[in-house]
């Protein structure tokens, strides 16, 4: 038996899963990392503390192992920008997260100037401080980190495979690069018109290269030993969705993380860019890996995605800011304890709206309290935002892309909850899925990995491994309200256009 390994480097934790053939998890370790709030709207990481914890899961997986290790994937919080030293591997400066909201203002200002249809034709982005490129802007702008030729910056996985292969390999994969707003999804290459645009020297810049194939091998002071290659990288909501096996057109995914991230596969031809949706790189794959394509040169897909900033952390702040649960476990039995929101309705928009509204101003809100209202109905109207917010991306979704959504694989922490994914399949009308194995981001980067070094031959090999687990179909109407269904989706949509806005308003 050999297993492959896959590291997956989250908002909050670094987790590393080692994965048998049957795409099951038979050894996992994870360590948190802290989360920094220097000011409002900053979030930032410590890079050398990621790396630690993932060292630290390393071993620990490594250790619980009874065969070897036939390959390493990577997945990765997209978007968060590192820069660092190529001569001591030591960063320059704080990572500044995917979730970082100072570079709002200088959107504001690219767009006044007209660049957005340049950056809509070319990134499938928007102008918005979510990506990377006006992050990386700000780290070499007054004061900061100077880009001389001695500096390197990537995203988190890129970070992470300099730091593997003891700093011989800085490259990143074409998904992660798609997240950047300085790459051209159409030809696959940096832009050098953007990077002009956004004052980034190319020489910072890591090689591009597919989601599946050999990167490198690691080096000699990693817990796995020397040389085992490391041949799978992929944003983790593209990672996802090849875990949910989504490989033809129409088949879409929600993980349901710290934010939830709903893609759907467009197939081989990039679609023009669609207002409220960001047009991404799914992956790139070698056509030996069984690409439905058919044979010849490594074949891109591309997906629509809807990124909504915030779900699973609005978990956290029922935990964390307001007490009323103790463990996010908790919340189900909490929403469940009431019929229905009591007239509540929670907007989190902690850091703006993200798809399909695109409000860096937005902020968080809660409409309908009386003086009836518990924290059994907040904890239902959080629950319950996570299911408008993905009706809202689902809807501009089957608009644009002219395919229907017929049912939705669910995936992340949250796909736990049975309420959750009954209220979602309320809202969609569709059957909402949940495979046996949840851990589908991972799971995906130890795909890519394993289609590179043969464990797994095609795609079929991997669509095999798909077992389902809960199946949720919307409930007839002698069992719900459509009405009150309507109603309540309504009443989010009034609460988003309150909440629209906010922090570009001053007190009058």
């Amino acid at each position: 038996m050999t297993y492959v390994l896959a590291i997956d480097a989250g908002t909050t934790s670094v987790r590393t899963i080692a994965f048998d053939h049957g795409g099951h998890a038979v050894a996992t370790a994870g360590r948190e990392f802290t989360q920094h709030f220097p000011k409002p709207g900053w979030v930032e990481h410590d890079a050398a503390e990621i790396w630690d914890r993932t060292l630290q899961t390393l071993a620990d997986v490594v250790a619980a192992l009874d065969g070897p290790v036939s390959a390493i994937g990577i997945t990765n919080q997209r978007e968060t920008t590192v820069v660092w030293d190529r001569r001591t591997g030591t960063p320059l400066a704080p990572a500044v997260v995917w979730q970082d909201r100072r570079t709002a203002e200088r959107c504001d200002e690219l767009r006044q100037a007209g660049h957005l249809p340049l950056v809509r034709a070319t990134t499938g982005l928007v102008l918005d401080p979510y990506f990377s490129a006006t992050k990386l802007q700000w780290l070499f702008g007054p004061g900061g980190v100077d880009p001389s030729e001695h500096v390197a910056f990537g995203t988190v996985d890129t970070w992470l495979l300099w730091n593997l292969t003891g700093g011989e390999v800085h490259a990143t994969d074409v998904t992660n690069a798609s997240r950047t707003m300085l790459f051209d999804i159409n030809g696959c290459a940096w832009s050098p018109e953007l990077c002009d645009l956004f004052d980034v020297p190319a020489h910072v810049l890591p090689e591009v290269r597919p989601s599946s194939g050999r990167f490198g091998v690691t080096a000699a002071d990693i817990p796995t030993g020397a040389g085992i290659p490391i041949s799978g990288i992929a944003g983790d909501q593209q990672a996802a969705l090849f875990g949910q096996a989504c490989f033809s057109p129409g088949m879409t995914k929600n993980t349901y993380g710290t934010g939830s991230f709903v893609l759907m596969n467009v197939g081989s031809t990039c679609p023009e860019p669609v207002d409220g949706l960001l047009t991404t790189i799914a992956w790139t794959l070698p056509s030996a890996t069984g690409s439905p394509d058919g044979p010849g040169g490594p074949v891109t897909h591309y997906a629509y995605e809807g990124a909504i900033f915030v779900t699973g952390a609005a978990v956290q702040w029922l935990r964390d800011g307001l007490g009323v649960i103790s463990d996010a476990s908790e919340v189900e039995s909490l929403a469940a304890s009431v019929d229905d929101n009591g007239g509540v309705v929670v907007v989190p928009a902690f850091t703006g709206l993200g798809s399909p509204w695109w409000d860096p101003y937005a902020r968080g809100a809660i409409f309908g309290i009386t003086r009836g209202t518990t924290s059994a109905h907040v904890a239902r109207a959080v629950v319950e935002s996570m299911t408008f917010a993905t009706r809202d991306v689902v809807e501009a979704m089957t608009a644009a892309s002219g395919h229907t959504v017929t049912g939705l694989r669910a995936d992340g922490g949250a796909s736990a909850m049975g309420l959750l994914l009954q209220l979602q399949a309320d809202q969609l009308g569709v059957t909402v899925e949940r495979p046996m194995v949840r851990e589908t981001t991972a799971l995906g980067a130890a795909y890519l990995a394993g289609l590179a070094e043969g464990v797994w031959s095609s795609l079929d090999d991997i669509t095999a491994n798909w077992v389902l687990d809960v199946s949720v179909p919307p409930r007839h109407a002698d069992d719900a309200d459509p009405q009150r269904i309507e109603a309540d989706y309504r009443q989010w949509r009034r609460a988003v256009g309150r909440s629209g806005d906010w922090a570009n308003q001053p007190p009058s």
